[in-house]
């Protein structure tokens, strides 16, 4: 009996070391293998260039990805929020993370995929930590302001600009339209929380019809979120501007054309053929 009673002393004793090292072990990101081999390529094939200012090396990145495939919702995994790294199929908001999670690792003088991995989440994430779906910037105007504390971009001067006054609800409002919050309907409170904060902050746009004469005042590589009238949303679209023939182009991941593209018109021709768009939120890379 003693030494049964030994043997079982040991097995609770291994059970908990294993539990233990389960629980300190970092998990892995979602990366097939040419996910890791497009972050190195790029990381090292642009390491020269980290002198350039961090718009430029936006640029210059997200020109290489042009022609990548669009698809939406890559990072939907379920309540379990996983770290998604893709490069071979981006969404609008995906496109911008990666282009800038790439720039500012490379500026950092890193050039591992595990380098990049935590700049992304940095990047995607409520401060920067992965605690869950609703950890995840879901609203781009909630992105920016977080992103903004990051120190990793800069809101323009509000001189040239408009407040922007509206109140944020539409996922809290459209749960069925997203499959956590359907399968999980304990979280609305919790994201209609959010959207109020939100709501609250003081943010400014450049409406669609002040953004040619005002086109001196963006760079390449600013970030462009198009601000739009569907009621409870803040962004409809994303993107980056690219100086193109002396005017301002829209470097982007279409839903229309379905890939990478640079917009065929300049940005202030391009906005007015879509009625919902209504102008942009413009921040710098830091």
């Amino acid at each position: 009996m003693k030494i049964l009673a030994v043997i079982l002393i040991l097995i609770a004793f291994a059970q908990a070391c294993n539990s233990q090292t389960t629980t300190v072990q970092p998990e892995k990101p979602i990366a097939c293998k040419d996910d890791s081999l497009l972050v190195s390529r790029f990381l090292n094939e642009f390491a020269q260039e980290r002198q350039q200012p961090t718009g430029k090396l936006i640029v210059e990145i997200g020109k290489a990805m042009l022609g990548t495939p669009y698809v939406a919702q890559t990072l939907e995994t379920g309540m379990d929020e996983k770290l998604v790294v893709n490069l071979r199929e981006l969404d609008c908001t995906t496109f911008d993370e990666t282009c800038l999670a790439l720039a500012t690792t490379i500026k950092a003088g890193k050039t591992d995929f595990e380098s990049y991995a935590r700049q992304l989440e940095k990047i995607r994430y409520r401060h920067g930590l992965r605690e869950g779906y609703l950890s995840r910037l879901h609203y781009f105007t909630d992105w920016l302001y977080d992103n903004e504390q990051k120190g990793l971009i800069a809101s323009l001067s509000p001189d040239f600009q408009t407040a922007f006054e509206k109140t944020i609800n539409f996922m809290s409002t459209h749960a069925e339209s997203y499959p956590v919050l359907k399968e999980h309907p304990e979280l609305i409170t919790k994201i209609a929380n959010q959207e109020r904060l939100i709501s609250q902050r003081t943010s400014y746009f450049l409406p669609k019809a002040d953004i040619q004469a005002n086109e001196k005042q963006l760079k390449d590589g600013d970030l462009v979120a198009i601000t739009t009238s569907i009621a409870g949303l803040d962004i409809a679209h994303v993107g980056f501007v690219i100086w193109v023939d002396g005017r301002v182009h829209l470097l982007h991941a279409s839903s229309a054309l379905e890939k990478v593209v640079i917009s065929d018109r300049p940005l202030a021709d391009y906005l007015p053929g879509k009625k919902s768009f209504t102008g942009i939120m413009i921040a710098r890379p830091n």
